[in-house]
């Protein structure tokens, strides 16, 4: 339980660093990230109670994909949303004051790249010490070894097909997508094989905890 406690603690602190590196550099969010900021701009509240209300669908969909209410997931997912925001303002701060904005086109696209790499690295190791994740981190988790064969790959992309249509369907409305970019269609393309390369090389002693 140590290994996977310190597994859990490395991940949150890499995924952070991730999505706050996708954030400063302004050169394309994650497609979960990208959808609710779409949603923002059809729906008049704040994008953090979207963020909130999506992963609360999350936890639904996660119990019927289960087909059981796990109280712990629960509890520990709705704890997971409501603290690592202030972890990734943390980092925003302290990464946007080495003036990443500043740096040109093609250095923050290479930021945005390097930062949604990170985010799915720390996902192949928190999702691999499975104690506490976001919900649609766990959405994957169970689409992978429940559904798919346990391929990150092909659970990626399903769980990429919501929040893809979210965005379309968003563009039509106000007639413009946000936060598409670079950085967008790579972590659309490559999630996947990202945490299976990352599950293979990247502390290999550390094997999935997956539990349903």
């Amino acid at each position: 339980m140590s290994v996977r406690l310190i597994a859990l603690l490395l991940g949150l602190i890499i995924n952070a660093i991730g999505n706050a590196l996708t954030i400063v550099s302004s050169s394309g969010a994650s497609i979960y990230t990208a959808a609710p900021i779409n949603l923002d701009h059809v729906f008049p509240i704040s994008i953090g109670i979207i963020i909130f209300i999506i992963g609360i669908i999350n936890i639904i969909i996660n119990m019927i994909l289960l087909r059981k209410i796990d109280l712990w997931r629960v509890f520990s997912q709705i704890i997971y949303m409501m603290f690592f925001s202030y972890i990734i303002n943390f980092f925003v701060a302290l990464i946007t004051k080495l003036g990443v904005k500043n740096w040109g086109y093609f250095p923050q696209i290479l930021v945005s790249l390097l930062g949604v790499t990170l985010v799915f690295v720390a996902v192949s190791i928190y999702q691999r010490a499975n104690i506490m994740m976001h919900p649609n981190d766990d959405t994957t988790n169970i689409l992978r070894f429940k559904y798919f064969h346990g391929s990150a790959i092909w659970s990626q992309f399903a769980d990429s097909v919501p929040p893809l249509l979210i965005v379309i369907i968003c563009g039509f409305i106000v007639g413009k997508v946000y936060s598409i970019n670079i950085g967008t269609i790579y972590s659309i393309f490559c999630n996947g094989l990202i945490i299976k390369l990352s599950d293979k090389y990247i502390w290999h002693s550390l094997k999935h905890n997956f539990n349903d």
